[in-house]
């Protein structure tokens, strides 16, 4: 249990409407009196929980600003402990001298994801819900925004819980088997123990599969378009924008650097790479554009291979059609509002291909096809899913585990062997929610928060 009261600005640092600073811990009530005088004469420790109260704050040197105090009584506050709010005209030397105020009455600073911390500590958060906060504070789209909520109210910890449970009730009655073979109790049957772990192994398979599009969720996704000349790329680079991004004419190699748009398609931030187009020159610093678009294209999580329909495929197309082979890519069949010079059945079967005009056409068709391209099928964002490394460490130790029971079981290894694996599957789930976790591990996982959080 803390015994100290810490505190932190809990708003952004920047100048705004309203700004916050938050302190939490037994004196937190105390603290801020010691800095807000109501102007009811009430004090905040008088005020029920979830009640708020108008008046200003002070330090040594006279007023602050106008505020209004609002009190969270322990344990139902968002750290589980005693909790006030000031909230003052949102100044950054408002904030700032009214922390130091708050500071100097008896709080301490808190450290980066302490609020969170304690509210994982006091068992108001697991430990999937408490990472959850920082992804819900930098969403960057729907999608994102989706996963992230999910997991805050628990859809993570569930999908967890629910293949932990059925291992904890198998290893229960292997433990039972194992540690009392004298006794009355039931004998193991292999072969429903067989089933109850390949269950957990599905599923646990599952959940690992959402770990790619919680990462692409969080951290958004480079495309790159790419193509010959005069194909058409900054045309649809201008599509998806919906604005004059890139500068588009008939002279090839006018794309000679790499021109970036952040956007959102689909709920997913995406990082979008116009490169010059690909081709033998002797121009050179067309020769350095085109070198750079071929470095972008083997980063990229999807190329947006540009193909221009109207004009016969070259070597410069089939060059760039083997060099996507084994890669996350879409082709793009550009120009149909003019007579095709080949057909779709041309290509190399495979990868989805989606034709269009990006002169005449809108982008939804494009952006659709993008969506579908980067995000996994069937991945529901609100189901729950893994959000990061530590998260997907921990699921793949566990079926490691489940693998390794599997494999001794079906050979025949005494049950107590069987037992070690299953108690290692559990441990990793334990350590995945947080319920059973190194010290080193929570230090690592809040120190990435901001301070006030």
């Amino acid at each position: 249990m803390n015994t100290d009261t810490i505190a932190a600005i809990a708003t952004a640092a920047a100048p705004a409407g309203l700004g916050v600073v938050r302190l939490s811990g037994p004196e937190a009530a105390a603290v801020a009196d010691r800095v807000f005088r109501a102007d009811s004469g009430r004090t905040i420790a008088d005020l029920k929980g979830y009640a708020a109260a108008f008046g200003a704050v002070f330090d040594a040197a006279g007023k602050i600003d106008e505020a209004v105090a609002l009190h969270f009584r322990a344990p139902r506050s968002y750290t589980g402990e005693e909790v006030v709010e000031l909230s003052v005209h949102g100044g950054e030397y408002l904030l700032r001298r009214l922390l130091r105020a708050v500071l100097d009455a008896g709080a301490r600073l808190a450290g980066p994801g302490e609020f969170t911390r304690r509210a994982f500590e006091n068992g108001k958060l697991d430990l999937t819900a408490a990472e959850s906060v920082m992804d819900l504070v930098g969403a960057r789209g729907d999608q994102a925004h989706r996963a992230a909520l999910a997991a805050r109210e628990g859809a993570t910890f569930a999908a967890i819980q629910a293949i932990r449970s059925r291992l904890i009730a198998a290893a229960a009655d292997l433990a039972a088997w194992v540690d009392f073979p004298d006794e009355d109790v039931p004998a193991v049957d292999p072969a429903a123990l067989d089933r109850v772990l390949c269950e957990a192994e599905r599923d646990l398979a599952r959940l690992i599969a959402t770990a790619d599009a919680g990462r692409l969720l969080r951290d958004g996704a480079d495309v790159v378009l790419a193509g010959k000349p005069n194909v058409g790329k900054s045309t649809v680079m201008n599509l998806l924008a919906r604005c004059e991004r890139a500068l588009v004419t008939d002279v090839p190699g006018t794309t000679r650097d790499a021109l970036e748009a952040p956007l959102l398609i689909g709920g997913v931030p995406v990082r979008l790479t116009d490169t010059a187009g690909l081709r033998d020159t002797d121009d050179p610093v067309e020769s350095l554009g085109v070198a750079l678009a071929r470095r972008r294209m083997e980063g990229a999580q999807l190329v947006l291979a540009v193909l221009d329909r109207s004009r016969p495929l070259d070597d410069a197309d089939r060059a760039l059609l083997t060099a996507l082979e084994g890669r996350r890519a879409l082709y793009l069949i550009n120009k149909t509002d003019l007579p095709a010079a080949w057909e779709e059945s041309d290509l190399p079967q495979g990868l989805p291909t989606l034709a269009l005009s990006a002169k005449q056409d809108g982008p939804e068709a494009l952006e659709a096809a993008l969506t579908a391209s980067l995000l996994p099928q069937g991945i529901d964002p609100a189901a729950g899913m893994l959000a990061n490394e530590r998260q997907l460490d921990c699921a793949r130790q566990a079926a490691r585990e489940l693998n390794a029971a599997l494999t001794a079981l079906r050979a025949g290894v005494t049950l107590d062997a069987v037992g070690v694996c299953l108690q290692g599957a559990l441990t990793a789930l334990a350590s995945l929610t947080g319920a059973q976790v190194s010290e080193e591990i929570i230090e690592d996982v809040f120190r990435r928060f901001c301070v006030g959080k």
